[in-house]
């Protein structure tokens, strides 16, 4: 199990630049990446535990979040 005050969160910004002052949003994008990152781990070490390629685990995880689509684009 990892540590989630190890993250590194990044300083959030809106799309214009601006960083995002609301602490109760930083807090659940915060929360989001932990929870994300966690769910990761869990599966990288779940499969390289049944034999499979940890390269490819980290490449399907990668491609996964490539994927995401977002649904509010203009």
């Amino acid at each position: 199990m990892f540590d989630s005050k190890a993250i590194k969160f990044p300083g959030w910004r809106t799309p214009e630049g601006e960083p995002v002052s609301c602490v109760e949003k930083i807090n659940v994008l915060n929360e989001n990446l932990a929870e994300m990152r966690e769910l990761a781990q869990e599966a990288l070490e779940d499969a390289v535990l049944m034999g499979c390629d940890e390269q490819q685990v980290r490449d399907v995880l990668a491609d996964l979040v490539a994927g995401i689509v977002n649904p509010y684009r203009k």
